[in-house]
C-alpha cells in the first residue's frame, strides 16, 4: 500500500481502516475510493489535512 500524501510504501496500519504513513507523518483512512488525511497533533489527536 502506498501513502496517498507521498506515495511512500513506509506505511503501518494504526487501527481498523487507519493507516499512518512514516515518511510523511500523517494518518489516514479510506472512505470508499477517497482518502481522509490527517495530521497527528503532539497530544494524539487527529487535525483533518
Amino acid at each position: 500500500m502506498k501513502c496517498p500524501g507521498c506515495g511512500s510504501k513506509a506505511v503501518g496500519k494504526v487501527g481498523p481502516e487507519q493507516y499512518y504513513c512514516w515518511d510523511c507523518f500523517i494518518e489516514y483512512q479510506y472512505h470508499g475510493n477517497r482518502a481522509k488525511l490527517y495530521v497527528v497533533e503532539e497530544d494524539g489527536g487527529l487535525v483533518e489535512f
